[in-house]
């Protein structure tokens, strides 16, 4: 200490050296197990939750196919025939000159399926007036999970 301190003065420092010296941060063990542990938890959790994320979209996919079948209902309502496979769902959307159309039948664009890919259509169907679907994630005929087409139909 320095000999101009008082006797007080020096007790002072001393006290506050010690906070300081038992007040230290975290070793970079205490850092790794804290880590490890979040790590564990991450791979526990995360394939639930990822899983859960593919089932969304085909729930989404479904929702999205039922409101543009009533979307296509209203349009065969009013022009007394679905769109042609040719003039596609955005006859739902911009007249495309059919007689008696009153819409437009969506409140918006025409969506893209949750994997971004644009729904199938295809008027007349081989499974009713119209087939309506999406193929999946993987964009092709059949597949399983989140592979699996949602359509129309079933």
């Amino acid at each position: 200490m320095n000999e101009y301190c008082t006797e007080e003065e020096q007790m002072g420092h001393k006290r506050i050296e010690g906070r300081f010296r038992n007040s230290r941060g975290f070793t970079l063990i205490e850092l790794l197990v804290v880590m490890v542990i979040l790590g564990m938890l991450a791979a526990l959790v995360g394939p639930q939750i990822f899983g859960k994320v593919g089932k969304g979209k085909q729930s989404a996919a479904r929702t999205q196919i039922e409101m543009l079948g009533q979307a296509l209902d209203s349009y065969r309502l009013d022009v007394g025939k679905y769109p042609s496979t040719s003039e596609g769902l955005n006859a739902l959307v911009a007249n495309s000159g059919a007689q008696g159309w009153d819409g437009p039948y969506l409140k918006k664009a025409v969506p893209n399926d949750p994997w971004g890919k644009p729904y199938q259509y295809q008027s007349p169907g081989s499974h009713g007036d119209y087939d309506l679907l999406s193929y999946g994630l993987d964009g092709a005929a059949g597949g399983e999970g989140e592979n699996k087409d949602v359509n129309s139909w079933e």
